[in-house]
């Protein structure tokens, strides 16, 4: 019986690391379609690169088409093989860099959606000062939800991240940068927007439905009384939940600072504040034995330096 042939041969080009660093934005958007924003290439360039890929490797990496996108058993070998080989290339530039005492090369953050407000400045004004410090870094921001950043820092995804933990991770090194406060929300056209506030109490929002955050999610309740909620629909991205909240047939949180910033005050109304209010605490993270350590520590000197 003959041997398979390798499926590699020779040294990794270029175009070999391209194709790879497209697959893996590719499984990571979910999709050709999903992927184009972030690679800014039409899907049938996508296509024609994963094809070509397949070719390289003699592999089917995923499932295209009418039924959706799917990663393959192969193609799950080739993605985490790829964030090896990306890995231990940032590895090699980053001990180089330190080398030559300057640093250069790619620094992708991961920042938790809609974090923008007055309180946050430091963020702004940490990424000014590393521009000025490492002009020669490309800097790649990606938003998601809040738990997504913790997820993305700890698989390597991100090389740093800003978000609210949702409890304490001993791989991670961890700087408390701001706060935000969040409310209980009613829409407009909601039965507890037109009654006066002092007629509302905890017992009246257990007959309505609730769409869910991340916070109300079970054995992460900021109140005990949130166990006995009646949560009909989850959005755990603010954009979302925010629509489902001026829907009129939802209660749900949302950050004050947020209401404030889209100009909704009029059309949401905060319920019981001085019992549910809760803050979230932002934090800077990354993990202890960091990737791209000398882009990573100077971002972090960045940040501290504007608190």
């Amino acid at each position: 019986m003959g041997k398979k042939k390798a499926a590699i041969t020779g040294q990794l080009s270029d175009i070999d690391l391209r194709q790879l660093r497209i697959f893996k934005t590719v499984v990571e958007a979910g999709g050709f379609s999903a992927a184009e924003p972030t690679l800014n290439l039409a899907n049938s360039t996508i296509s024609n690169y994963i094809a070509d890929l397949e070719k390289r490797l003699d592999m089917h990496l995923c499932e295209r088409g009418r039924a959706g996108f799917r990663i393959t058993e192969q193609g799950k070998v080739v993605y985490e093989a790829t964030m090896e080989l990306l890995h231990s290339l940032e590895s090699f530039k980053s001990k180089i860099n330190q080398s030559h005492q300057k640093i250069v090369g790619n620094l992708h953050l991961g920042f938790a959606e809609h974090m923008l407000g007055k309180q946050n400045k430091s963020v702004v004004n940490a990424l000014a000062m590393f521009t000025r410090s490492a002009p020669d870094v490309n800097l790649q921001i990606t938003t998601m939800g809040s738990d997504d950043v913790t997820g993305a820092v700890l698989n390597n995804a991100v090389d740093m991240g800003i978000t609210v933990l949702s409890h304490p991770y001993s791989d991670l090194h961890c700087l408390t940068l701001f706060t935000e406060e969040m409310q209980l929300y009613c829409g407009q056209s909601h039965p507890l927007f037109s009654r006066h506030s002092s007629a509302i109490t905890s017992k009246d929002l257990q007959q309505y439905a609730f769409v869910e955050s991340a916070r109300l999610l079970p054995g992460r309740e900021p109140f005990a009384e949130i166990v006995s909620w009646n949560k009909k629909a989850r959005a755990h991205h603010q954009e979302a939940r925010t629509m489902l909240i001026l829907s009129g047939e939802y209660l749900g949180y949302l950050p004050k600072h947020l209401v404030a910033s889209w100009g909704l005050e009029y059309q949401l109304k905060p319920l019981l504040p001085e019992k549910f209010n809760y803050t979230n605490k932002f934090e800077a993270i990354r993990k202890k034995q960091a990737r791209n350590h000398a882009a990573v520590s100077l971002f972090f000197d960045c940040l501290q330096s504007n608190l």
